[in-house]
């Protein structure tokens, strides 16, 4: 490991930050997390635009009827960690898709402290739309580009993820130890 790859602490931090932003030159517009930002508005009202029938579920509601529908969630915990949300939130879209008649909450059997969730047939149905819908706005967002590019820009973004977990892990660490910035 090289010397610019550990901290102070003597623990991997990732590679060096770029340099590619200045203070004096910087503007949001132009700035990584303002276009991620915007191209998730834009992916999420197409998607709203395709999804919601009136009385049916909202943009927010379908991410978790879908993890519920992938089977990659089965508690309220759970759901909100998927959906990363807080439990408060989580509870308050899950009344209202109760509501709608799209989920329901089943008090476990072995634990009755844990509420495990199911969709009702409704829920279901609605659920069932969520993957092909995804999958045409994504691919229209991708017009132009080549399989190649796409492979590309999937591993450029998850860099960016993983660089980006990374100084989230190490603030939150200075949180805990009361270190300032």
């Amino acid at each position: 490991m090289s010397k610019s790859e550990t901290n102070a602490a003597g623990t991997s931090s990732g590679p060096p930050p770029a340099d590619f932003y200045k203070p004096e030159t910087y503007t949001a517009e132009e700035s990584l997390g303002y276009t991620m930002k915007r191209i998730l508005a834009c992916v999420s009202q197409a998607v709203e635009g395709e999804l919601v029938e009136p009385g049916g579920p909202t943009y927010p509601q379908w991410v978790p009827l879908h993890k519920l529908h992938a089977s990659s969630a089965r508690t309220v915990a759970e759901l909100a960690r998927e959906c990363q949300l807080d439990t408060g939130a989580m509870t308050r879209l899950l009344d209202r898709l109760e509501a709608k008649d799209l989920v329901r909450r089943v008090r476990s059997q072995e634990d009755r402290r844990v509420v495990n969730l199911e969709l009702t047939p409704e829920g279901m149905s609605a659920a069932q739309k969520v993957p092909a819908v995804l999958s045409r706005i994504h691919n229209e967002v991708l017009a132009g580009f080549s399989e190649a590019e796409w492979k590309q820009l999937k591993s450029y973004l998850q860099r960016i993820l993983e660089n980006a977990q990374r100084k989230q892990a190490a603030c939150s660490r200075a949180a805990g130890q009361g270190v300032s910035r």
